[in-house]
């Protein structure tokens, strides 16, 4: 694993996609900056991690994007490389976990940045573990370790936890000040601990321990102005919103939200809509779409458009099924309409036209009763309102990882309430189960795996 140390990564180092690699290829000449500017660093390392080429390739997967032609063409038909994950890993482990060891040794006595980058660094992380299932965490970034080992993904879950606690009691022991530098909440330690009990619940439902996610679920993100969310300038080359450029860039063409699963999910007119009485996804519909050219400059590919990263709806959609599993219908059914009232107040996505309406009514038991307008084929009420739940995680998700990680968390398990978005090619057999890990690791530490591929199902899949 090559380690550099002390970088900062410009905006437009970040969202043109350069390969860390390239930035100092001798780290006994690092670039002099103070230890604050790394933070900006970091958290525009997450941003690209979670935001741009993987999650790109996550969203072909499960049926939000349509790769058209070229290298994302192949990606659609599930043909893929270990060079795709070079600059994912090069972020992560170069760009977060390097840096932030740097930030937490200079400024070990500012409780409010070591808070913060350690939940920057639980939330790469577990994206990374989510994707690759063991990866090295324990001895990453670590002086003198050359060849980390690659711990469980269980194991690194759990590591996750402890990480997201010693942030919290971080957080909890200071008041936050204005830091621009924090590019997500400027210094506020509330939205902090917040997204730091959203990631702790995240975690727990993606190794189906519910009762957990529930209770931290509660103390999450409490209202959509808490989501962390990064907010591209849009006037500047290199700070837009990374779709925008993708779309606008070399890629042009290359990929698209036309005629995918979830486009016809929120299309009325199509026979799998999700649209009936009490809902109407028009507005939805029309923020998410986007041509192979970019073909939305109001809505989810337009320049200044918010990168979603961990959000206030996430949350809610947490609770709502965690209670589902573990307490009651009505108490779950309350967290769902919540989600509800908060869509139909316009806070959650922008109108494309100003005149669309937004109807998201409040459901009640009887809809997910037999015959009921979420369950026309008459399954166990709440296995129908755990499947309601499910899918609007998978449309409210758009533009994260969650619609790949619930497909992959319920596909041996609760197969009957995930949502069925169909193979892109029928040469293939089975839906991927992973990423596959990074050329540059796989040269240069002995303890990388062999032999898998992106059929091999994560530990906590199985």
């Amino acid at each position: 694993m090559k380690k550099i140390k002390y970088i900062f990564i410009a905006f437009s180092i970040i969202f043109t996609g350069c390969d860390y690699g390239d930035l100092n290829d001798n780290p006994n000449q690092p670039t002099d900056v103070p230890e604050i500017l790394v933070l900006t660093g970091t958290m525009l390392a997450d941003v690209a991690i979670n935001a741009s080429h993987i999650q790109r390739i996550s969203g072909m997967w499960s049926g939000q994007y349509k790769g058209e032609q070229s290298l994302y063409g192949a990606i659609y038909g599930y043909e893929i490389s270990t060079e795709e994950s070079n600059s994912s890993w090069g972020y992560l482990y170069n760009g977060i976990l390097t840096q932030n060891n740097v930030l937490r040794e200079g400024l070990a006595d500012d409780l409010l940045i070591v808070g913060i980058t350690k939940i920057v660094e639980a939330h790469a992380v577990g994206t990374a573990c989510s994707n690759w299932g063991n990866i090295p965490f324990s001895e990453a970034a670590t002086e003198g370790i050359d060849d980390p080992v690659f711990d469980s993904q269980s194991l690194v879950y759990s590591q996750l936890q402890t990480l997201l606690d010693d942030a919290i009691a971080n957080l909890n022991s200071v008041s936050g000040y204005s830091l621009s530098e924090d590019i997500f909440f400027n210094g506020d330690v509330t939205s902090w601990i917040e997204t730091a009990y959203t990631l702790k619940a995240r975690y727990y439902l993606l190794v189906k321990d519910y009762p957990s996610a529930y209770q931290a679920a509660q103390n999450g993100i409490s209202n959509g102005a808490r989501s962390m969310k990064y907010y591209p300038s849009a006037t500047t080359s290199g700070d837009q919103n990374l779709l925008f450029e993708f779309l606008s860039g070399s890629r042009s063409g290359d990929m698209s939200g036309n005629g995918t699963y979830l486009s016809d999910l929120i299309d009325a007119g199509s026979a799998i809509s999700r649209n009936n009485a009490k809902t109407d996804e028009d507005a939805r519909s029309k923020y998410y779409y986007f041509d192979e050219d970019g073909g939305n400059s109001v809505g989810v590919a337009s320049a200044a458009a918010p990168m979603p990263l961990v959000t206030y709806e996430e949350n809610l959609l947490t609770l709502a099924e965690a209670a589902a599993r573990t307490t009651t219908m009505t108490t779950a059914l309350g967290h769902l309409n919540e989600l509800r009232v908060f869509l139909a107040s316009g806070a959650a996505f922008d109108l494309v036209d100003s005149g669309d309406i937004l109807q998201y009514d409040a459901y009640d038991a009887a809809d997910f009763a037999s015959g009921g307008i979420e369950n026309m084929d008459g399954i166990d009420d709440t296995r129908a309102l755990l499947r309601e739940i499910v899918e609007e995680r998978y449309v409210s998700g758009y533009g994260t990882f969650i619609p790949w990680n619930d497909a992959r968390r319920l596909r041996a398990s609760d197969l009957d309430i995930s949502v069925p978005f169909p193979l892109n090619t029928g040469a293939a057999t089975a839906h991927p189960e992973r990423f596959l890990l990074s050329q540059d690791e796989l040269n240069s530490n002995s303890n990388a795996p062999d032999g898998l591929t992106i059929y091999s199902v994560t530990e906590v899949n199985q």
